[in-house]
């Protein structure tokens, strides 16, 4: 890595906090923090698949440690929160992916249950991590603060309003935080991916009408990989973005410009 990549965007030293780390999205996340140099801690709910990626990832020669988490509760949050201070100390940038696609349908078709479940997984997670990280990073003189939303919480949805309603929430948080938080030199973004290929996205495209009618209201006229989301949050977490704070990065190959047509 040159001297202007690895000031701008290289990670080394610092501890990186993420949830959601072993998802489609989730994974290129981690690999991507990983591969900048930050000392890693993720969670994810399936931990064979976390144990395996950080097996990976420390044969490889980074610095990594997997918590196995359960986002809806906020004791194991503390819990992640503990152990990753114990193990590379408080973290300098938290990055909250873990998400729930939540009920498909109309808005007044969904149990209170699930509306519950959702927010406590999609919004109150996020929340609940920030106001205990957020300080931590205030007595550093600096920290950043990464939201995983949705291009749903952009826009309209009939299909899955209740999903955007809590993305729209994570959008607001990450102003918020910006505000109460840039004094000290925290700064919070959100980053809202369109149609990316992860399962998540796989009815959509093993459906030919769906996917070619998604395609023709996308100017680059293709589907997002993991990837190009892993690396747009790196942009947003890192020393290159550090005059940014407050924004919604939108990572979706021009959906949300469309004209339609």
């Amino acid at each position: 890595m040159s001297d202007v990549l690895r000031r701008w965007f290289g990670l080394e030293g610092r501890t990186v906090l993420l949830t959601g780390g072993t998802g489609g999205i989730g994974t290129a996340m981690s690999r991507a923090f990983a591969g900048a140099g930050a000392r890693l801690v993720f969670s994810g709910d399936d931990e064979a698949t976390g144990s395996l990626l950080a097996r990976a990832l420390g044969d490889a020669g980074h610095e990594v440690l997997f918590h196995p988490c359960d986002v809806a509760d906020r004791g194991t949050l503390d819990g992640l929160l503990e152990a990753t201070c114990r193990r590379f100390g408080p973290p300098a940038i938290l990055v909250c992916n873990a998400g729930i696609a939540g009920p498909h349908g109309t808005m007044g078709s969904a149990r209170e249950a699930e509306w519950a479940s959702l927010l406590r997984i999609n919004l109150d997670h996020p929340l609940h991590l920030a106001n205990r990280v957020a300080p931590l990073m205030a007595q550093e003189r600096g920290g950043s603060i990464v939201l995983t939303a949705s291009l749903a919480g952009l826009r309209g949805n009939k299909a899955v309003g209740l999903y955007g309603i809590a993305k729209a929430g994570l959008i607001q948080l990450a102003r918020n935080l910006a505000v109460e938080w840039g004094p000290a030199g925290v700064r919070a973004n959100a980053l809202a991916p369109g149609l990316v290929e992860t399962g998540w996205a796989g009815a959509i495209l093993a459906d030919a009408q769906a996917r070619e009618r998604r395609l023709s209201l996308t100017p680059l006229r293709r589907v997002g990989t993991p990837e190009e989301i892993a690396a747009a949050a790196l942009f947003l977490a890192g020393p290159g973005a550090g005059f940014i704070t407050g924004h919604c990065l939108v990572a979706d190959g021009g959906t949300l410009i469309s004209d339609g047509n």
